[in-house]
């Protein structure tokens, strides 16, 4: 069997240790292009643009 805790964690210190298990903000960035928010690194949804070169057409 493997070893096992000797005694119970607080919920002090298992919330202490979840803290960090959040989650981050989208990097959202104006397109180059239109200005329009994008997520980076991403195609533009409005344009179509990516790294100045038309990948999509535009959704209307």
């Amino acid at each position: 069997m493997p070893p096992l805790p000797k005694k119970q964690l607080s919920k002090s210190k298992q919330r202490k240790r979840a803290a960090h298990y959040r989650m981050a903000p989208k990097a959202v960035v104006p397109c180059p292009h239109c200005r329009q928010p994008r997520l980076a690194h991403h195609v533009c949804p409005s344009c179509g643009m990516y790294k100045g070169r038309k990948v999509l057409e535009p959704r209307q």
